[in-house]
């Protein structure tokens, strides 16, 4: 491979490592809130468990997030000094915006919410808990502002090779974020439903379960059965508005190498670049034509309208369908999982255990899908960095190749070694048995756990323990 090709796989690498846990943090924020407020509410030592237990969770993701981001950046000056230099005007105060404000929010009031309560008021620390949730979702705004503009450019132009905002109000809503945000702060919410379900069901189905196990259970259930339909309809919203913006990589997307009206729905093919077909395709006759013109007979534009400016289709291809597969799973198995809950009065030991045993094997299917999802958009730009105005290949830097690929190697040996270390720490604190007598609000265990594990010790007794 190519100076370039690695450049962007190192990319990639640090990005897939990096959107797991903001699309956790996200949506968690906001779930702790709730959770938060259910104990103010009710009084009820459940939720205030749920809440610290999922504190830790909260600490140790958004540690990781935080981590992951700051490599993620380094390589603009690395692999990718050209994009500063191009697009420097754009990029350099979105993200400025995103450290000024929500960063500082999320790291301010993230100590209050891990170590002020039963120091500060109860109102106190529920308005922590909400503007660290506020500045998560602020953080996405910002970094998904400046995705969507790379993918939709609005409000700039390009003097002498160099792109200039002509109007930051064109650039913040530009055409494609309205529908990125939404579809990303609901992929987020779907992730957290059932990273709260699995962990729930795993914990029932281990015998680990404690008071605040059907609280989460129900609460991650209901949150997923009412969002998946959601999702599919804002999907297929954002799938409209990259057929009017970027029709490439639609084509890409649904293998059109011609461009035909009533172009089928391929369920299954292996498409074949070189000699632009799809092989062994198992299609719906008009199919395509039909969800993106909303017309049987519609014309989808094919690859072969772009020349050589289109992306690669395999991986938008098999990445979409991966998507949309594990979309459909997550509807099957919330609904199916509420019909069941609602039955035994969401007491998930009562619950059927080969469905306790598909919702723990769903704990992370939001990471999937956010990750084909992911790819499904960066690939697709491809080959523009900014789509229609600079080429990926223009902005990257002349680094050898050798030192591109041993830094990769590096790269994904660590963040192998990093996931596998959080879903262990995240198993061992969902088994660790509730031993701790009455929840208090003046307890102050749950602090000294919390402190534990974003200490980063080396001790693996204490973080275990």
């Amino acid at each position: 491979m190519d100076a370039l090709i690695l450049a962007r796989a190192q990319f990639a690498a640090n990005m897939s490592f990096h959107i797991l846990f903001p699309t956790i943090s996200i949506a968690l924020g906001w779930t702790l809130l709730f959770v938060r407020w259910r104990w103010l509410t009710t009084k009820d030592g459940a939720w205030l468990e749920a809440y610290r237990f999922w504190t830790k969770v909260f600490a140790l993701t958004f540690a990781l997030g935080v981590v992951s981001g700051l490599t993620m950046s380094f390589q603009f000056g690395t692999n990718w000094p050209g994009y500063m230099e191009r697009m420097g005007e754009v990029a350099g105060p979105l993200l400025g915006y995103e450290v000024l404000t929500a960063f500082f929010l999320e790291a301010t009031f993230l100590g209050v919410m891990l170590f002020g309560h039963g120091r500060v008021g109860e109102r106190m620390h529920l308005l922590a808990t909400f503007l660290v949730a506020f500045g998560t979702t602020l953080s996405a705004f910002w970094i998904l502002c400046l995705d969507s503009w790379m993918q939709t450019p609005a409000g700039t132009e390009v003097v002498d090779g160099v792109v200039h905002v002509t109007s930051w109000l064109e650039v913040l809503t530009n055409p494609s974020f309205p529908y990125r945000f939404s579809h990303m702060l609901i992929a987020s919410a779907l992730t957290v439903s059932f990273l709260l379900v699995g962990v729930s069901a795993w914990q029932t189905l281990k015998g680990k379960a404690t008071a605040a196990t059907p609280r989460a259970f129900r609460l991650g259930l209901t949150l997923a059965a009412f969002l998946a339909p959601i999702q599919i309809l804002v999907g297929d919203a954002h799938g409209l508005n990259t057929l009017e913006h970027q029709p490439a990589k639609i084509a890409a997307m649904e293998g059109v190498w011609h461009t035909e009206r009533g172009a089928p729905l391929l369920l299954f093919a292996l498409p074949d670049e070189k000699n632009q077909r799809n092989d062994f395709a198992i299609e719906v006759p008009r199919g395509a034509s039909l969800i993106l013109r909303h017309d049987p007979d519609g014309e989808i534009k094919g690859l072969d309208e772009f020349g050589s400016a289109h992306p690669p289709v395999r991986p938008l291809f098999f990445g979409f369908r991966l998507m949309v597969g594990i979309g459909m799973l997550m509807l099957l198995s919330a609904w199916l999982g509420t019909f069941a809950a609602r039955r035994v009065a969401w007491n998930p030991e009562r619950m059927p255990r080969p469905l306790l045993m598909l919702l723990r094997a769903m704990t992370f299917a939001g990471w999937v899908a956010t990750l084909a999802g992911w790819y499904v958009t960066e690939v697709g730009r491809q080959p523009w960095i900014a789509y229609g105005l600079v080429r990926t290949s223009e902005v990257a830097s002349t680094v050898p190749q050798s030192h591109i690929a041993a830094t990769l190697t590096m790269y994904v040996t660590l963040y192998l070694v990093l996931i596998v270390s959080y879903v262990t720490v995240l198993k061992h604190m969902a088994g660790k048995p509730a031993t701790e007598g009455p929840v208090t609000p003046q307890s102050g265990r749950a602090v000294t756990d919390v402190a534990e594990v974003i200490s980063g010790s080396f001790n693996k007794r204490r973080i275990l323990r």
